[in-house]
């Protein structure tokens, strides 16, 4: 079980801010202020609520858990109106309170009130041209379209190639890439006092994997270190170190690896009825708190989407195109502060490569398909970022890699190519994670930046979490074939 460290003396706290003990507080006037966005309020509560309960351990850590999860909503939304005009008025020079008013009902111009004030998403005026059909088109216009990036160029020329191998072969893996990788994290001088040590989890490939072999350690900036066990599904390299005035913390890895492409040329007839009686089978299909629920909304979908469609692959097809037909790649909110992601696709119609990913899982799911989360990195030439993607089990072939938010390939007309990635994978991978929201190694005692995924890393000291807001990360590639 996590263990949280000593808090600060509530009762001081309290008689500074002018509580009274002989107010009683609730959850339900917490969740309420919370609700409301009165964040300051919601956490003074808290205090008193704690001073005035006899809580255990793990209700304790999830009271300081909502805490920080406020202060990193107040993080996120970080933008003012004036703000979202600036940006705006590149594209619509008249830009007024209706036209923002209507985004935000639309939910294409994400905001929330926080402590009575109308803050926006950091990323949300980018994000407006993401998302709203009109504003697509408005920036299409005034931009022009972009000029093809590396990424574009090499893979609508490898895709082809390499569907075109495996089909003469009838083999499911291709050539693999060989990268070598290296990962940087850099605390930023005099975040943390001098002499205090920092505690780091760095990310690292997952071993044993049929798409990602030979993996070499080439160096880590400590003598000390620690990779975790191979049962652990975030894969992490852990080491410590002790901080210095006026100087950066700084954390390193470097590592060589091959990632193999893998494409299944999948169709109805391919795939058996399954065993539903089989542990992987229950395991796979069945909820999951938090994010893996089976809601009113998620069945509602469903029933539109799949139908009485009873063939697996046909199925995880449907949800595938549908959801990539009307949820649109945008800037992510951290999802350490979303209570349901696939819920929060649907109610603001668009998501992240994760996002997207949650919602796909879920909804495979309900519909009787295993599925799982697998994430890390996109290592494309010139594409190099976070991503997270999906595995769908088809009785009779395996699992079978699904990345969402690659959706339908837009490299020419071939069906095989426009659906590649239902049932394919390219080689410009990192896996670092199998699942989600699963303890690190070693444990960590506060509550991570990232309590769903592991990419970025995580760092801590004995005063507590230390958020992204106080670090930064990058990540180099080189290609060796």
């Amino acid at each position: 079980m996590k263990k949280l460290l000593l808090f600060l003396p509530i009762s001081i706290f309290l008689i500074a801010s002018g509580f009274s003990y002989e107010k009683t507080v609730t959850l339900q006037e917490i969740y309420a202020e919370r609700a409301a966005g009165n964040f300051q309020k919601a956490k003074k509560l808290i205090d008193y609520y704690i001073a005035q309960n006899n809580l255990d351990e793990l209700e304790l850590y999830n009271l300081q858990a909502a805490k920080d999860t406020m202060d990193r909503i107040v993080v996120d939304f970080n933008r003012t109106r004036e703000d979202m005009v600036t940006f705006i008025k590149q594209y619509y020079p008249d830009v007024n309170d209706k036209m923002l008013a209507q985004w935000e009902e639309e939910k294409s111009l994400e905001m929330m009130v926080i402590e009575g004030e109308k803050r926006y998403y950091s990323r949300a005026a980018p994000n407006l041209f993401r998302i709203d059909k009109e504003a697509i088109a408005r920036k299409l216009e005034v931009d022009g379209r972009p000029t093809p990036n590396r990424y574009d160029s090499i893979i609508s020329i490898r895709l082809p190639q390499l569907i075109e191998k495996l089909s003469q072969s009838g083999e499911t893996q291709g050539d693999p890439v060989e990268m070598k990788i290296k990962y940087t994290l850099t605390l930023r001088p005099n975040t943390i006092p001098e002499g205090e040590t920092v505690r780091c989890w760095l990310p690292y490939p997952i071993e044993d994997h049929r798409r990602q072999t030979n993996i070499q350690l080439l160096s880590v900036n400590s003598d000390n270190y620690i990779i975790s066990p191979q049962e652990y599904v975030h894969r992490t390299l852990y080491m410590e170190k002790v901080t210095k005035k006026d100087e950066p913390l700084v954390f390193s890895l470097e590592f060589t690896y091959s990632s193999i492409p893998e494409w299944f040329n999948l169709s109805a007839g391919k795939v058996k009825p399954y065993d539903t009686q089989s542990e992987l089978y229950k395991t796979y299909t069945a909820e999951r708190d938090q994010h893996i629920i089976f809601t009113d909304k998620i069945k509602e979908v469903s029933a539109q989407v799949v139908g009485d469609e009873t063939n697996p692959f046909i199925k995880a097809k449907k949800i595938f195109e549908w959801i990539d037909s009307n949820y649109p790649w945008a800037g992510a909110r951290e999802y350490s502060t979303l209570p349901n992601i696939p819920m929060y696709v649907l109610e603001n119609n668009h998501g992240d490569c994760g996002q997207v990913s949650l919602l796909f899982i879920t909804m495979a799911r309900y519909n009787g398909i295993p599925a799982k989360w697998q994430s890390g990195f996109m290592t494309h030439p010139g594409a190099l970022n976070l991503h997270d993607w999906a595995e769908v089990y088809f009785e009779g072939i395996g699992w079978v890699p699904v990345d969402q938010s690659f959706g339908r390939s837009l490299f020419g007309d071939d069906e095989r190519v426009i659906n590649f990635y239902v049932n394919g994978i390219d080689g410009y991978r990192w896996i670092v994670n199998e699942d989600y929201g699963q303890p690190l190694f070693p444990a960590k005692t506060y509550l991570r930046s990232e309590s769903v995924d592991f990419q970025r890393g995580e760092l801590e000291w004995r005063g507590g979490n230390i958020y992204f807001d106080k670090w930064r990360w990058r990540f180099e590639v080189e290609y060796l074939n």
